[in-house]
């Protein structure tokens, strides 16, 4: 298994690394798009339907995101896109939470459908319109979620006693989205003063919220830290409805496309609603 996450990892980093540091956003959009295609098949697999219509549903992803490329939404701020899809996260994902798995199946697959699908289009377009911000940009987003992650991860391990959703994702902790918030905090405090020392010609995410104080600062990083929980929960909650460990095989070690940007689903589009609040 540890050889499989290995090489299947070397393998995405060798696609999206380069991707990335391509002068032009195309090659990041293009494979990301690719990857969202993936995620609708997946979502469609979830939630009951056959091979063939969830592979419909990856092309409807697919034509949802190009459309809204060729319409030149990629190179647009869209505050009010991004305020609706962060609404949209904060009030669905917390109802979802709080009614819990037994919720999931009485809720009309069309409208299931339609909603993931939206998610993951939302998803792919904040990721694309990030890159093309800058690098630096899209990183430090991307970075708060790995550091939410990776810190949540070790501190429950070592102190986790309080479970913050058992019935959802029994393995995750209330000490272990404190040591995921501390460790978001460490990491904008280090990345905006790098910025500042290496005069960065793109700001990062930190460096805008610096711009704002700390004091509005401190409040938006734990929000996007504690949003990208929801998403890790959210897809939890799908996954169990479905009886699934995992969203598909199709990363080997990893599990599925959704199980790796499960957490980035909310935070994309809400870290580009606070960067536009920030940058007024």
């Amino acid at each position: 298994m540890l050889k499989q996450r290995i090489l299947t990892a070397l393998v995405l980093l060798a696609i999206l690394l380069p991707a990335l540091i391509y002068p032009s956003f195309v090659p990041l959009a293009v494979v990301t798009l690719v990857l969202i295609a993936a995620g609708c098949w997946e979502w469609g697999r979830l939630n009951g339907l056959t091979q063939g219509p969830s592979l419909l549903l990856a092309g409807a992803g697919a034509v949802l995101c190009l459309a809204s490329w060729r319409a030149g939404w990629i190179a647009a701020p869209l505050p009010w896109l991004w305020s609706a899809a962060g609404a949209a996260w904060v009030l669905v994902g917390g109802w979802l939470i709080a009614r819990g798995v037994p919720l999931w199946p009485h809720v009309p697959r069309a409208l299931r459908l339609a909603v993931g699908v939206l998610a993951l289009w939302l998803a792919w377009l904040a990721m694309a319109r990030a890159r093309a911000v800058g690098i630096n940009f899209l990183l430090s987003v991307l970075c708060l979620v790995w550091a939410a992650d990776i810190c949540a991860y070790f501190v429950g391990r070592a102190f986790g006693r309080r479970k913050l959703a058992p019935a959802i994702s029994p393995g995750k902790s209330w000490e272990g989205v404190w040591g995921g918030m501390a460790g978001v905090l460490v990491l904008a405090l280090v990345w905006a003063w790098a910025d500042g020392r290496w005069q960065a010609s793109v700001p990062s995410l930190y460096t805008q919220l610096a711009g704002l104080g700390w004091l509005l600062a401190l409040p938006a990083l734990l929000f996007l830290t504690a949003m990208s929980v929801v998403g890790d929960l959210v897809e939890s909650l799908v996954k169990r409805s479905a009886g699934a460990k995992d969203s598909s095989q199709l990363l080997p070690g990893h599990g599925g496309v959704l199980d790796r940007v499960d957490a980035l689903l909310p935070t994309l589009p809400l870290a580009l609603m606070i960067s536009n609040f920030a940058s007024r």
